[in-house]
């Protein structure tokens, strides 16, 4: 048996970092390839409905690349020449097309019964014959949202609000039978059968059986995460125990290399070809929904940063805010904001912001005040306004 690497912790964190998509130079102008490219790199961009700043899935680009141009993402995303589908990776994500082969075990285990979906299984399980008119409708019809259902029904119970019509929807997208033609207004999807909306040798390709699909996803998460323990690489797509057999199977093929890092209780394993920086000069606004933070125990472990999403804790339990966004620069975490765009006013509010030990004072708050800059300009905002809440927030004002 290979004898385990002995990875000291600044290593990890910046071998982590750098597989991460974390301080590679920033092209000069933001073209598709590089959206593609980081997608490809990260595996998916996690979608969530909080627009306090910006929608989660923007934020990664953002975070890695600087400003780019919005309607290459939504074109990536939901345009004719997509790169990109809706799915569960690790929450609700864009995922590359090429993904698609590689999670319809998920799909088809999701219709068998086979996969524990809760409420969505439940009520697929008890209309069978309402949600089969439901694609019928889909299919006659085209593209739909699901209040455009001729039997949508009224929001009810505690369940979001959702429709049956919604309910029917979101049931025939989690087993794959339909996919999200475009989001509109409110960020509302709008549902299609996949072969209307996706390349057609992406739905033609035969389904990859579990084992292989799932080695294929883990391939992913250790590119992605560098250096991960075997919980990390399961939690990146959500994958249950029995999927640990996998990561047996990719160490005894050599993909994965036994390591022992510094400080971490837990075996962990590098990716093959994952390479250890020997410095990283990054300057990033990290989104809560960002994937270096996904796992807030391997936040803890790889960054030694305790981090919690404010918008989810109780007001009185909140210690910095309640849109906090981590800023790395270097290789460490040296602050946190606490962030908002206020649209009517064009303005970025900095509600708080923090110095992280052990970085400096005037260094973090130079490098702050660009990001900040860059983020406001990006967002089509026309200033920043620091308010005096946080023991950085003098220096970041005056900067």
């Amino acid at each position: 048996m290979t004898k385990p690497e002995r990875l000291p912790a600044a290593a990890a964190r910046r071998l982590a970092l750098a597989a991460q998509g974390y301080g590679a130079a920033r092209p000069a102008a933001v073209r598709r390839q590089h959206l593609v490219g980081l997608a490809q790199r990260l595996g998916m961009f996690q979608i969530d409905s909080v627009n306090v700043l910006a929608r989660a899935h923007l934020m990664p680009a953002f975070s890695r690349l600087g400003p780019y141009d919005l309607a290459l993402f939504e074109q990536a995303a939901w345009g004719r020449r997509r790169a990109w589908f809706e799915y569960w990776g690790h929450e609700a994500s864009l995922l590359p097309v090429a993904c698609w082969p590689l999670l319809r075990w998920r799909m088809e285990a999701a219709a068998s019964g086979a996969a524990n979906g809760g409420e969505t299984a439940r009520f697929g399980a008890e209309n069978p014959g309402f949600i089969a008119e439901c694609l019928a409708e889909l299919r006659d019809r085209g593209a739909l949202a699901a209040a455009e259902l001729t039997r949508a029904g009224s929001a009810r119970g505690k369940w979001w609000g959702w429709s049956d019509g919604k309910r029917a929807m979101e049931y025939l997208f989690w087993t794959g039978q339909v996919t999200v033609s475009h989001r509109r207004g409110a960020f509302e999807r709008v549902y299609d059968l996949p072969e209307r909306v996706l390349p057609p040798d992406i739905v033609a390709a035969p389904a990859v059986a579990a084992e292989a699909a799932q080695r294929g996803l883990l391939r992913i998460a250790a590119a992605a995460m560098g250096v991960a323990t075997e919980r990390d690489l399961l939690a990146y797509w959500r994958l249950k125990p029995p999927a640990r057999a996998r990561v047996a199977e990719l160490v005894e093929a050599g993909e994965l290399l036994p390591a022992v890092v510094e400080g971490w209780k837990q075996p962990a394993f590098r990716w093959h070809a994952a390479r250890i920086p020997r410095r990283l000069a990054a300057h990033a606004l990290v989104s809560p929904f960002d994937p270096l933070l996904w796992e807030r125990d391997r936040a803890l472990r790889v960054l030694d940063f305790h981090y919690r999403i404010g918008l989810y804790t109780p007001r009185a339990q909140r210690t910095d805010g309640y849109y906090v966004l981590p800023f790395l620069h270097g290789d460490r975490i040296a602050a946190r904001v606490d962030l908002k765009a206020d649209r009517a006013a064009r303005v970025l509010r900095v509600h708080a912001a923090h110095l992280e030990p052990p970085a400096t004072e005037a260094a973090t708050a130079h490098a702050l005040a660009r990001e900040l800059g860059d983020l406001a300009r990006w967002l089509g905002l026309e200033r920043v306004a620091v308010a005096r809440q946080g023991n950085l927030a003098a220096a970041l004002a005056a900067a």
